[in-house]
C-alpha cells in the first residue's frame, strides 16, 4: 500500500497535509524518515510512527448509523445527502458504502462498511438473514394479513413474496406492526401491505440479522460496532 492511502486512510488529512507532514520528517518507517507518499509499505507488517506515535492500521470498518428521513442509502448524490456525509472525515475515508438500503423516507438500522465479503454475506439471498421493520399503518391490520404474510403475497408485478412473519403490536384504524422478512425487493414492506389495500405511513428497520438498532443513537447518529456484534454478524459466536 502507498504510504500517503495508508495516512489518508487513518485520519491524517489532506494529500497536500500529508506532503507537508512527509516533509517535516515527521513519518517514520523501519526506523528511517519517509518523505515520499508514493512509498510502499506493508500496513501490518512494517512499523511505520507519526509524531513519534506508533500507527495501528486496520482494514475494516463497521458503523450502525441510526439512517433519518431525507438521506438516501448511496455514497454520492449531486442533489441530495447521502448517508457517508452523515460520517466524520476519519470514517469516510476509509470510503464505507451501505449494506443494502433504506428508501429516502425510511429510518432506522443500516449498516455502513468497506468489508465486501461481509455485505455478500448479509445481503445474499442464499443466506435467507432476517430483518425487522416497525411500521405505522393506515388502516386495520387484522390476522387475516398474517395468514396472507406468512404465505406470502403477490406484489402488483406479480411477484409471490416469501413468508414473512408480522406481528401486531395495536390495531385500529392506525395499526403499529413489526414485520420480519428475509428478502429486500424494491419498496417490499410498502407494496406487501398494498397488495392486502394498507398504506404504510411511518417505516423504520430495527434489526439486520443479529444486529439491532441502538436505542440510544438519535437519527443520524452512528457508531462502531462492538466486537461482540461484529462476531455475531460473522457467525462466530
Amino acid at each position: 500500500m502507498r504510504l500517503d492511502k495508508l495516512l489518508a486512510n487513518l485520519g491524517y488529512g489532506s494529500r497536500k497535509e500529508m506532503k507537508k507532514l512527509l516533509k517535516s520528517g515527521a513519518v517514520i518507517v523501519g526506523g528511517t524518515p519517509a518523505k515520499e507518499g508514493k512509498m510502499q509499505v506493508d500496513p501490518f507488517n512494517d512499523e511505520v510512527t507519526v509524531n513519534g506515535e506508533k500507527i495501528v492500521y486496520r482494514e475494516f470498518i463497521y458503523v450502525l448509523l441510526n439512517k433519518p428521513q431525507g438521506v438516501i442509502s448511496a455514497t454520492e448524490d449531486r442533489q441530495h445527502e447521502t448517508v457517508i456525509d452523515l460520517l466524520p472525515v476519519e470514517l469516510s475515508v476509509f470510503e464505507p458504502f451501505p449494506v443494502g438500503r433504506l428508501d429516502k423516507d425510511t429510518e432506522g438500522l443500516l449498516l455502513l462498511t468497506n468489508d465486501g465479503h461481509l455485505s455478500h454475506q448479509l445481503l445474499s439471498p442464499k443466506k435467507h438473514v432476517p430483518k425487522t421493520y416497525f411500521a405505522e399503518i393506515e388502516g386495520e391490520v387484522t390476522p387475516d394479513d398474517i395468514v396472507a404474510f406468512k404465505r406470502g403475497v403477490m406484489l402488483e408485478d406479480g411477484y409471490v413474496t416469501k413468508p414473512g412473519d408480522l406481528v401486531i403490536l395495536k390495531s385500529g384504524p392506525v395499526s403499529h406492526i413489526e414485520l420480519t422478512i428475509m428478502e429486500g425487493k424494491f419498496h417490499q414492506v410498502k407494496r406487501m401491505f398494498q397488495s392486502v389495500g394498507k398504506e404504510v405511513t411511518y417505516l423504520k428497520r430495527i434489526s439486520m440479522g443479529s444486529l439491532e438498532l441502538d436505542p440510544s443513537l438519535a437519527l443520524g447518529e452512528f457508531r462502531e460496532l462492538t466486537q461482540e456484534e461484529l462476531k455475531s454478524l460473522r457467525g462466530e459466536e
